[in-house]
């Protein structure tokens, strides 16, 4: 029982452990941590993970402990079904409010309706997102060599979307396993980029480690410990085999699968035949099932577990199950079976597991090892059904492609089934493409008789992969083929219309989406009809009529359409086009309607519930509601390791750059590497421009917006906005080159529909190419006033600035002043620091000195002349009778309505201003 006292202390790797406890401390303050931890076979990654879970119980942590399984990477989310069943107390209520993530657990809800594979993988995702933000939680997964697809994409998921939860998470996994292609070496080098994410690589101990180790095993014989530290070459968990051999009078082999099968062959003939059944279940297996497979009766069935047990090859696991001390015992015990009792024990688990209605997949790989083709089929078929409904897209395309390949080899596979081949290979290619293969989605579906249902697909997974004619003849081929006045016909026409939204075709896109939704309003396929009407507002917004597509998109927004992912992107485009219009107070309630829809289903990070939020960061930032525009962006991190991370990190640069945040810098320097996309380009690049030009660097500004505007494409609205911020920093430089190619810029990037924020932009290049060319224009900007007032207050404001400049310089001083202090006003209350500081440089040059005194409400005026006096908010309070929380609220306005930065420079402007 040696093996047992070895886990009394940890020897050798404090260093390692001191890694892992810097995360779990970094999550206890709220910073979300991960940590992979690699390493050989046996070399104490499960001892080090044991200690830190531990440390974090003391702390306070929730722990939850999920192990993969060598099935062939045929369970889904084995290791997370595995950790939440550890689940209790606050945890388990808060798993029971997200079904999704119950449906894992045994007896967990039912499966419901089959349904598209990857929305429910998003649903999932951003459920156990949501979960994990609960308390502060240690997520264990053990052995992740072995993780299915799905589980590596929530882990890289999880990996990058943790950011202020009160989380670490812990991976193991074995290095000596991944071979060149192993699909884990590939997430690995990604995570491992990851600002996150730390790496622990576990190697051999060294000798005086060893020899510690072997005497907390109870080794006194100096001799044969030397021996054993020789041999062992610093893995722990060999030294501790070759010293229970020892203990137990064996030899010591040569090498580490011998010494285990040596271990193996003293006990007796019964207690072999339970460990070999054992090794086939896995490396956990049920008692009853286990004793069942045995064909031992109670008391012979006791007696062997009870001598397994004692010499460590088996532990106790749960209230009812064992587990192999280790996974290499059980993969030699295993290795050493004969063919015919392999295949004869892997028979026998499959009918007892079917008698116990075990999972799908599990089924599927027994019977499949045991030979039996017609029962693996059908297992195959219901594990891919299963995948499904729980999210696993990977492993459903796995099971169904496994199923094809059985399909001519089986009589009566339909019978057996309950689909035929053509539905099954529908599916194999729907869960292709739900996993991100759009490629081997359409291979397979080139392989099928060309029905309507099948080309429609095919046009559809076509499109997505940008291959747009072959789409169109795809969806023209499944028009063609559709029995008149059916939901086929339907969707092959929406589809059609889709496709040729933006060929050379356009004009046909119309009658196209017209006759599609005649068509599904007279068959009932809500979904054909409301994509079909998403088409004809995008029709009606490229032909400039968007009073039309406003209400062509609002007539199916709020409407239900059985199909999750059509109505969020319905809700998407309606929200936008209010936007654009400048009606913020409906493009909020439809934004927060569609936000809301997605936190209830878990798709908050799905493709359309991440992009509603983007929408709904713009809406309040453009709207003047910095307060929950800034809440928005507190969760677009700036740590970012790919492309989409980035656009997410860049969107939070309009709210920082306007504030004069202090992280602008640290936020630009993670993006950088990411400028070569042409969408993170756009807005941070862009938004770094802005930040030059209020830093009094126009060349600079010039540089980047130039840049952009080299990387997206002409035709793109974006080139007005980026034109005229060039055509800013060229008026700054006093220069004039260029001036008349921005413009030209500018104007060939407008069309129909570009809405109120692309005609305000355009307004305000046409008033900088003036200013560029020594013009201050009153009416050009009062103009781009017009424009952006009221919807779109920062704009606004920006414009009143250059506005009161134009002013003062005709002469109209009284104008000059109002505008000013309007900009002024809008300046403070949105704390546009910026913005406020080049109105204070302009007032101190109008001499609006009047205007500061009207500035300040009466309680500003007591607090500044309070800060004047050096007064911390604390006392400024006792003072006037009013929180701190208040004072606080007050010295923020004055800074903003005063232009500066500091409570020093507010006293300093005070005096000189004689606002004192």
């Amino acid at each position: 029982m040696g093996w047992r006292r070895a886990h009394s202390a940890l020897i050798g790797r404090s260093t390692e452990f001191g890694r892992l406890v810097g995360v779990l401390g970094a999550a206890a303050e709220g910073l979300a941590g991960v940590a992979l931890v690699g390493g050989d076979a046996g070399i104490g990654k499960t001892r080090l993970v044991t200690e830190l879970v531990e440390q974090a119980r003391q702390e306070g942590f929730a722990v939850l402990v999920g192990q993969c399984a060598e099935l062939g990477d045929a369970l889904p989310y084995l290791p997370l079904a595995d950790a939440l069943r550890g689940a209790g107390g606050e945890l388990r209520a808060e798993i029971d409010a997200r079904p999704v993530l119950g449906r894992l657990l045994p007896g967990g809800a039912d499966l419901g309706p089959e349904a598209t594979s990857g929305l429910t993988q998003q649903q999932l995702f951003g459920s156990m997102l949501g979960f994990l933000a609960a308390r502060p939680v240690l997520l264990v997964l053990e052995d992740l060599h072995w993780a299915d697809r799905s589980t590596r994409d929530l882990l890289v998921f999880l990996s990058r979307m943790l950011q202020t939860e009160r989380v670490c998470l812990v991976g193991t996994y074995r290095t000596d396993d991944l071979h060149r292609r192993h699909p884990l070496r590939r997430v690995l080098a990604e995570l491992k980029r990851l600002p996150s994410v730390t790496s622990v690589e576990l190697g051999p101990l060294d000798r005086d480690d060893m020899t510690g180790y072997l005497a907390a095993l109870g080794g006194a014989d100096a001799r044969t410990v030397d021996e054993v530290v020789d041999r062992a070459e610093g893995n722990p968990f060999y030294a501790e085999e070759l010293f229970e051999a020892v203990s137990e009078g064996c030899s010591m082999t040569g090498d580490l699968a011998g010494l285990l099968l040596s271990r193996t062959e003293v006990l007796s003939d019964a207690a072999q035949r339970v460990l070999r059944g054992a090794a086939v279940a896995g490396r956990r297996v049920d008692h009853d099932l286990l004793q069942d497979a045995s064909g031992l009766d109670d008391l012979a069935f006791d007696e062997a577990m009870r001598e397994i047990v004692s010499r460590g090859l088996l532990r106790l696991d749960g209230e009812y199950g064992y587990a192999f001390r280790h996974a290499l015992l059980q993969e030699v015990v295993y290795t050493d079976l004969l063919p015919g009792e392999r295949t004869r024990l892997h028979s026998e688990f499959a009918r007892l597991l079917t008698a116990r209605d075990g999972a799908a997949a599990e089924l599927a790989y027994h019977y499949l090892a045991g030979h039996d083709l017609a029962e693996g089929l059908a297992a195959s078929v219901e594990a891919g059904r299963r995948a499904e409904r729980l999210g696993a897209p990977a492993e459903a395309h796995r099971h169904y492609d496994q199923a094809l390949g059985l399909w001519d080899r089986v009589p009566d596979a339909v019978l057996l089934t309950g689909t035929d081949r053509v539905r099954l290979a529908l599916r194999t290619a729907a869960a292709a493409a739900d996993m991100g293969d759009n490629h081997r989605a359409v291979a397979q579906l080139r392989a099928l008789p060309p029905s309507a249902e099948v080309c429609e697909r095919l046009a559809y997974y076509l499109y997505d992969s940008d291959d747009v004619q072959a789409a169109i003849v795809a969806a023209e081929t499944a028009v063609a083929a559709a029995a008149p006045a059916s939901a086929a016909l339907a969707r092959a026409l929406a589809t059609l219309s889709r496709t040729l939204t933006w060929s050379p075709r356009s004009a046909e896109v119309r009658p196209l989406a017209e006759r599609a939704l005649e068509v599904a309003g007279a068959t009932g396929a809500s979904d054909a009809e409301k994509g079909a009407v998403i088409v004809l507002a995008s029709c009606a917004e490229q032909e400039g009529d968007t009073a039309l597509a406003e209400e062509l998109s609002g007539s199916v927004a709020f409407r239900d359409s059985g199909d999750l992912a059509m109505d969020l992107r319905a809700l998407f485009h309606h929200a936008r086009l209010q936007y654009e219009r400048g009606s913020m107070a409906d493009a909020t309630v439809t934004a927060e309607h569609g936000i809301r829809l997605a936190e209830e289903n878990g798709l908050s990070w799905s493709t359309y519930g991440t992009d509603l939020r983007f929408l709904q960061f713009l809406i309040y930032y453009m709207a003047g509601d910095w307060t929950r525009a800034a809440e928005v962006a507190a969760r677009f991190g700036a740590r970012v390791g790919r492309i989409p991370e980035a656009v997410l990190s860049s969107f939070a640069l309009f709210i920082e750059v306007s504030t004069g945040a202090p992280n602008v810098e640290e936020r630009l320097a993670w993006l950088r590497p990411f400028w070569s996309d042409s969408l993170v380009a756009y807005m941070s690049r862009g938004m770094a421009a802005e930040h030059a030009l209020w830093r009094q660097d126009p060349a600079l500004a010039l540089e980047h917006a130039t840049a952009v505007l080299e990387a997206v494409d002409p035709t793109d609205a974006g080139v007005i906005r980026i034109s005229a911020v060039a055509l800013w920093a060229l008026a700054d430089l006093g220069r004039t080159d260029g001036a008349d190619e921005l413009l030209a810029r500018a104007r060939g990037a407008v069309r129909a529909g570009i809405g109120a924020e692309g005609e305000g932009w355009m307004a305000r290049a046409e008033a900088e190419w003036r200013r560029a060319h020594g013009h201050a224009d009153v009416e050009a900007w009062r103009r781009v006033v017009e424009v952006f007032d009221p919807a779109f207050v920062y704009e606004a404001a920006r414009s009143r600035w250059r506005l009161a400049e134009a002013l003062l310089a005709s002469g109209d001083r009284s104008s000059a002043l109002a505008e000013w202090r309007r900009a002024v006003e809008a300046a403070g209350s949105l704390g546009a620091r910026p913005l406020g500081e080049a109105l204070a440089e302009l007032g101190r040059r109008a001499r609006f000195t009047s205007a500061q005194q009207g500035l300040l409400t009466g309680r500003e005026q007591e607090v500044l002349a309070l800060v004047a006096q050096g007064l911390p908010n604390r006392e400024i309070g006792e003072r006037l009778f009013i929180a701190q929380k208040t004072v606080s609220v007050h010295v923020s306005n004055i800074l903003g309505k005063l232009g500066v930065s500091s409570r020093t420079q507010a006293a300093a402007l005070a005096r000189e201003e004689g606002l004192l």
